[in-house]
């Protein structure tokens, strides 16, 4: 055979024997491997039946991503898969670990699947902007039905090995660690039998019988499909296998399949898969620095934020000291962090023995002294560099040697923060995103003086505590807000010249965004940072506050919200702004969607590209990272600096200019060589 594929007898079964680290990718190599199996066992009447399994600790977990953008070569998998599925001897797939994607599709091809009780199994292609290729959208539902099939491929989810028996996916589940005896055990059994070939199941008849099977599932999952492409075909694609013979069906595939693989939403996924491992990635430090070893982290502060960020480390099994000032505030920061918890075990999502598992982890303290034997200790109170440096101070004055120092800060200078102690090189940001339990992406922050296994100890427990991580260099407001402030400000100017509020909410809502800036402001509160002087008025946001218009939990802000919270823009708030235009001087226009989303984005864009120049940000894609996951930026566009790249360098730096707005010179070096950001 192979490097990548071997085979064995054992009787009359002869058993193909996939060993690719890590994860058994279906490269070419293997692709070959498992036809020229099949091949042996069909040339060799001695040979009765077949098991396809892994070595290692993965099944095959999907396709070769090192062939990404290349030429195929073959065999293709939809060619083995055929070869499998044809075997007039029964073949049956033995599963451990995971079966994604191109190894779902070999395992639906098999005449039969059996697998451990740990096994995961799904078709995630829809998280990389594509359909499976390889007939698993047609054979999949022919074998558990449309409905059954329809989550699976259009939401890409794996499912547990007794779900997947439970609709028929999986034949039978087998010893954890019995794996390869009872797959030739099971397959023996099946000697003389009918092979039962998936592109002959009926199952998919179930859509048939009730389309309404696809109108409710759009219906329930209509807001988390908004916008991507992928996840209609997989519908359609779905529907298709119903509707059509098995032959037809999979021309529909390819034809979805080839139109998502050459489309934009696909390459700024495919992309984004890229960008989330690249940005784990430090440049200039070395991969085998060693970690400082994180057993009890600190937090100062137990609001929303300190609350939230301690619930990170509680969850990944971390003992966890909360530092306040006050008793009160103690305890009540550690009661919302209880009922956190006990709302996720009321959905389902924890167990109460996890709760106690997680609050077992976690003390409270007023004294400083309680934190010194922390190996991290975070800081989240009030955004004051004074209220900042005091704090560092008296943690330089307690915590061990050794400890790293963190801000949570979202704005602030961490080399002036670090300034307040003896240990500057133990200091570096640690940007959590509200709400801080939820929110994907850590944001860290580098400092000038920060060590190398201070950084690399951050960012693989970020990965511990299940966030994404990207590192900003020091600079106001970082990566994501320093972005987030030309946008803002264009907003603000906007509706100053002419543009309704709500237009401008509306092209980012249509751009993809989950909410628009207005949105946003109701949404956090327009009275944040407010002086409380009704009298004293000096922009919008201080007039709306003066007449009662807090945001949403006052049922009115920008807009008027009713007891469901809808939002209607209101004639108060469009006055009050046309006032303020007209004192300011600002001659009122209209001003189109077009205009409105050029001046909100292109900004942004001339931003990203300052921080590429100034290497506060390590590569293009690390920014993309920080706004798909922190700010909410459609993950089907890449990101903004994929998205510039789609829409032209040449075409930002036109728009920018048109609306008399700057342009850097690394923008425009990159636009006049006709270079991309990305690639």
């Amino acid at each position: 055979m192979n490097s990548a594929i071997s085979t064995e007898r054992q009787g009359n079964v002869l058993i193909i024997v996939s060993d690719n680290p890590p994860v058994n990718a279906l490269g070419q190599a293997v692709r070959e491997g498992l036809q020229k199996g099949i091949e042996e066992a069909a040339s060799d009447d001695s040979i009765e039946a077949i098991v396809i399994r892994c070595e290692g600790r993965t099944f095959f977990a999907g396709a070769d991503i090192t062939e990404f953008g290349k030429a195929p070569k073959g065999p293709s998998l939809p060619e083995v898969c055929d070869a499998i599925e044809a075997s007039d001897k029964p073949v049956v797939a033995a599963i451990h670990g995971t079966a994604l994607g191109g190894g779902c599709e070999v395992a639906l091809a098999c005449h039969y699947r059996v697998a451990v009780p740990s096994a995961k199994i799904g078709l995630p292609e829809v998280k990389l902007g594509l359909i499976p290729g390889a007939a698993g959208t047609q054979r999949l539902p022919r074998l558990v039905g449309a409905e059954a099939a329809l989550p699976i491929v259009v939401i890409g989810d794996p499912i547990s090995a007794k779900k997947a028996e439970h609709i028929g996916l999986l034949d039978k589940l087998v010893g954890e660690n019995s794996l390869a005896e009872d797959a030739v055990e099971f397959v023996k059994r099946k000697i003389g039998q009918p092979v039962p070939r998936t592109s002959h199941g009926t199952a998919n008849e179930d859509g048939v019988k009730d389309p309404q099977i696809f109108d409710n599932f759009r219906a329930k999952n209509g807001r988390k499909l908004r916008g991507f492409d992928a996840p209609n075909a997989a519908i359609e694609a779905v529907k298709a296998a119903g509707e059509m013979s098995f032959e037809d069906g999979v021309k529909k595939e390819r034809e979805l399949f080839t139109k998502l693989m050459t489309g934009t939403q696909s390459a700024a996924m495919r992309h984004y898969f890229f960008a989330e491992r690249a940005a784990n990635k430090i440049d200039d430090v070395p991969a085998d620095t060693p970690l400082i070893p994180i057993k009890t982290v600190g937090i100062i502060g137990a609001g929303t934020m300190g609350g939230g960020i301690a619930m990170n480390f509680l969850s990944a099994g971390i003992k966890t000291v909360i530092l306040e000032m006050k008793q009160e505030a103690l305890d009540r920061g550690l009661g919302v962090i209880r009922k956190n918890y006990e709302n996720t075990a009321k959905r389902g999502r924890m167990t109460t023995e996890q709760v106690e598992d997680a609050m077992g982890l976690l003390s409270g303290t007023l004294d400083y002294a309680d934190l010194a034997d922390c190996d991290l200790v975070i800081e989240a109170v009030y955004e004051n560099m004074d209220v900042k440096k005091e704090v560092f101070a008296k943690l330089d004055s307690v915590v061990k040697q050794g400890a790293i120092l963190a801000s949570n800060t979202s704005y602030l200078n961490i080399d002036e923060i670090a300034t307040a102690t003896k240990r500057p090189e133990y200091v570096l940001g640690l940007h959590f995103f509200s709400p801080a339990n939820i929110m994907k992406l850590l944001e860290i922050v580098r400092g000038d003086k920060t060590r190398d296994d201070v950084l690399a100890t951050s960012m693989k427990l970020a990965k511990r505590i299940g966030k994404i991580a990207a590192v900003s260099g020091v600079c106001p407001g970082f990566i994501g807000n320093r972005m987030l402030s030309p946008r803002q400000q264009q907003a603000n100017l906007l509706i100053m010249e002419g543009a309704n509020y709500w237009d401008v909410d509306d092209v980012l809502l249509d751009f993809g965004f989950p909410m628009g800036p207005f949105q946003m402001g109701d949404l956090a509160g327009i009275d944040i940072g407010w002086h409380r002087d009704p009298s004293k008025v000096t922009t919008v946001r201080e007039a709306l506050c003066s007449v009662g218009r807090f945001g949403q939990k006052a049922g009115k802000g920008f807009y008027d919200y009713d007891e469901a919270r809808n939002r209607t823009p209101s004639d108060e708030v469009k006055k009050i702004i046309s006032d303020f235009a007209e004192k300011e001087g600002h001659k009122q226009r209209d001003i189109s969607k077009e205009e409105i989303k050029e001046r909100l984005l292109y900004p942004m864009v001339n931003e990203g590209a300052k921080i590429l120049d100034e290497k506060m940000a390590q590569r293009a894609s690390d920014i993309d990272v920080v706004w798909i996951n922190g700010y909410g930026w459609p993950l089907y566009t890449g990101g903004p600096m994929f998205w510039a790249d789609t829409v032209g360098l040449d075409n930002i730096v036109a728009g920018l200019e048109k609306h008399k707005l700057p342009v850097s010179d690394y923008l425009r070096k990159k636009a006049e060589a006709g270079e991309k950001f990305t690639r």
